[in-house]
């Protein structure tokens, strides 16, 4: 079906593959694709996945079965209830009737990125065979419908939308550990990080300088922040450089090449190719 969820596996009553009305994701490194269906007679769904799911179920009330991991559920939920199935935990759910599905895949390194803008390491995910949550329902049907209507609106508005949903997903779908796991860097440490790549923005930043604030060798540190953080320290650099560039042009109307200047980039046209290369979109339509 789609390269990135190779592993999920869909099917209707007599068998067969469901209608599928959206799949994929727009242009630029949103980390989220939104799978569309209409199952007829009967839904199958199982997958042990790479990405966090979210399923939408988006008709009247059907009865279900659902299992994560050893945990299992039958019920009927309302329109718009969502099942959260962590990366890694195998799932499964058949339901009876002809029903509508959105699936909303989510690459696990943009949550621990969203998480550790708030200086948290190792988010996870919260297991839940039903729940609802309105702003969650509604941006994935967003998400649905530019898919299928091949991104009407764009690259940046849909990777806007689905920042907003991994950001959601984050902030109350979430726990933080009690103990830390070995081989990840502490909350402190991650806030001394953030703060001084901020404080810095207009700087080189090297990494020897980031591992001094770490306390790590450049070597160990760099593979200790991806494992925490979920890209690497130059890739959190450029995220942080970015969201201060994009607020000052959008909010402070500061000119290209003043924000490129301000926040790192080597000059505006520097900063353009990582707003095309992140948000699939040009600085021009950035600041339409």
């Amino acid at each position: 079906m789609i390269e990135e969820i190779a592993e999920l596996r869909l099917a209707q009553e007599d068998g067969g593959l469901p209608t599928i009305f959206a799949a994929g994701g727009a242009p630029g490194e949103s980390g989220v694709i939104v799978v569309t269906a209409r199952f007829r007679d009967g839904m199958h769904i199982n997958a042990t996945p790479r990405r966090h799911h979210v399923c939408f179920q988006i008709s009247e009330q059907s009865r279900f079965a659902c299992r994560i991991g050893d945990q299992t559920l039958s019920h009927e939920p309302r329109s718009g209830s969502l099942a959260i199935c962590p990366a890694g935990i195998d799932y499964a759910a058949d339901a009876a009737g002809t029903l509508d599905a959105v699936l909303v895949a989510i690459d696990p390194r943009k949550l621990a990125l969203a998480a550790a803008e708030d200086a948290a390491t190792e988010p996870q995910l919260v297991e839940r065979l039903s729940g609802y949550d309105q702003a969650l329902l509604d941006l994935g049907r967003k998400l649905a419908s530019e898919s299928a209507g091949g991104y009407p609106s764009g690259a940046l508005f849909w990777n806007e939308a689905a920042s907003a949903l991994i950001d959601g997903l984050t902030a109350r779908h979430t726990l933080v550990p009690k103990s830390r796991a070995r081989g990840v860097l502490g909350k402190d440490v991650i806030k001394r990080i953030r703060d001084y790549i901020i404080t810095h923005l207009d700087e080189p930043i090297e990494v020897t300088k980031l591992a001094n604030i770490a306390g790590r060798s450049p070597f160990h540190f760099t593979r200790v922040f991806a494992r925490s953080v979920g890209t690497t320290p130059h890739r959190f650099v450029v995220h942080l450089r970015l969201q201060r560039a994009i607020k000052l042009i959008r909010d402070e109307r500061i000119g290209l090449a003043e924000a490129a200047a301000q926040t790192g980039f080597a000059d505006q046209s520097h900063l353009s190719r990582w707003v095309r290369r992140v948000h699939g979109a040009s600085l021009s339509q950035l600041v339409a």
